[in-house]
């Protein structure tokens, strides 16, 4: 599963972010690309297939609520 994250007013480093995305899905996903410009910034998260792709969500947005940019994120998510 493809997931972009884009995030506007980030109040943390993007940089931040990533690496705990890399360590709450350090067996079973990994950032694929990032970028930023425009007041924006994106990062890219490649999850791997199973059967609960509802669990894996519900582990990112609750990293995202844990660094406190939640609200300031949105996911696009694709296969």
């Amino acid at each position: 599963m493809f997931v972009e994250i884009v995030f506007v007013g980030l109040p943390i480093d993007r940089d931040d972010v990533e690496e705990a995305l890399e360590v709450a899905f350090e067996l079973d996903g990994e950032v694929t690309g990032a970028g930023s410009g425009m007041g924006r910034c994106h990062l890219d998260l490649e999850i791997a297939e199973g059967p609960d792709t509802t669990a894996a969500l519900q582990r990112l947005r609750a990293v995202l609520s844990e660094l406190g940019v939640a609200d300031c994120g949105t996911l696009n998510v694709g296969e």
